[in-house]
């Protein structure tokens, strides 16, 4: 098992990007994000759109993808976290095996500043007690009106 870290500098091909997205897109869990939105944090992540960059974590074994995170920085640091984790998915039929934990302790150590997450509802995996084990604290309700 590996985990390989991709940002500004060690950039994804145009095949890997969308087998990631396709990836997030079949196991995340709650709230579904559409592959647009998956591939454009992707995007945001390598710098392939103008932003700040970031990075994503892919963990695999033998050529199968066992989780992913995307990881946005977000550039503000003094009032919000330097990097939101954009998301956070291990595969369906690897889950409660060690992967959750072995990649989120992989993200946390490599990004530098605070981390945050957005968890939608209780049936996501991983739910909100699993990022509290790791010293994640509820701030805030996020309210949104999309246009």
């Amino acid at each position: 098992m590996v985990i390989k870290t991709y940002d500004a500098y060690t950039r994804l091909s145009t095949m890997e990007a969308n087998r990631f997205t396709n990836f997030l897109f079949e196991h995340q869990e709650g709230k579904k994000a559409t592959k647009t939105a998956i591939r454009k944090a992707i995007q945001y992540s390598t710098k392939d759109i103008p932003g700040l960059g970031g990075y994503v974590f892919s963990m695999e074994e033998k050529e199968e993808i066992l989780g992913l995170a995307v990881v946005n920085k977000t550039g503000m640091g003094d009032y919000i976290p330097e990097n939101f984790l954009v998301f956070f998915v291990v595969h369906r039929n690897h889950r409660d095996q060690g992967i959750e934990q072995k990649l989120l302790e992989y993200t946390l150590q490599y990004c530098k500043g605070g981390v945050a997450v957005h968890i939608t509802n209780e049936n996501q995996c991983p739910n909100q007690h699993f990022f509290e084990e790791y010293g994640f604290q509820v701030t805030h309700t996020e309210m949104r009106l999309n246009r």
